[in-house]
């Protein structure tokens, strides 16, 4: 499995400047790499633990103390990268879990523990567009798996004090899904 590296900076120029020094510093692929709301920039890595790593070091070294946020995470679950680019080939949902996360990291690592310990498909990891800087994810299996997908996400490492009230919606109205997910 692949690795995921991030930095979330605190303002656009140096976060570009360090989304360039992550490409320099190692054979990663770019993910995304984007300006976000309140103004942060995001980028993310692929590739394997070393390279990702170095990647993110160099990245977080150029952010210096606009620097918010790094993650790497050494085997990233293959469903959060295709999430992470709203890409989800998702089933028609018997059951919603959704998280809010005031931190954008935070919202990848409680993705992947969500979905490495439940069995739930990613919908969509939304990352700080149109969000005010907060980040989402939405993924469907059925009711006891959304539940302990949750739980599994308000354990992570991290997501204590990063989190607004989680949900899971046992069938959901099809009319909001077709709106508002796919």
């Amino acid at each position: 499995m692949n690795a995921l590296g991030m930095i979330e900076c605190q303002n656009i120029p140096k976060g570009i400047e360090a989304a360039d020094s992550m490409l320099k510093a190692a054979n990663v692929q770019l993910l995304t790499a984007q300006a976000v709301c309140a103004g942060k920039y995001i980028a993310l890595v692929s590739g394997d633990v070393a390279a990702v790593s170095a990647a993110v070091d160099a990245g977080a070294a150029t952010c210096g103390g606009g620097l918010i946020d790094r993650l790497v995470i050494p085997s990233i679950h293959p469903q959060v990268l295709s999430a992470v680019v709203a890409c989800s080939d998702a089933p028609l949902p018997k059951a919603l879990g959704i998280l809010e996360s005031f931190s954008l990291c935070v919202a990848i690592k409680i993705a992947d523990a969500a979905v490495k310990t439940a069995d739930i498909t990613l919908i969509e990891i939304r990352l700080g567009r149109g969000l005010g800087g907060k980040a989402f994810v939405v993924f469907t299996g059925d009711v006891s798996a959304c539940e302990a997908a949750v739980r599994a996400a308000e354990q992570t490492e991290g997501a204590q004090g990063m989190l607004s009230q989680p949900v899971v919606i046992p069938a959901p109205n099809m009319e909001l899904v077709k709106r508002s997910i796919y």
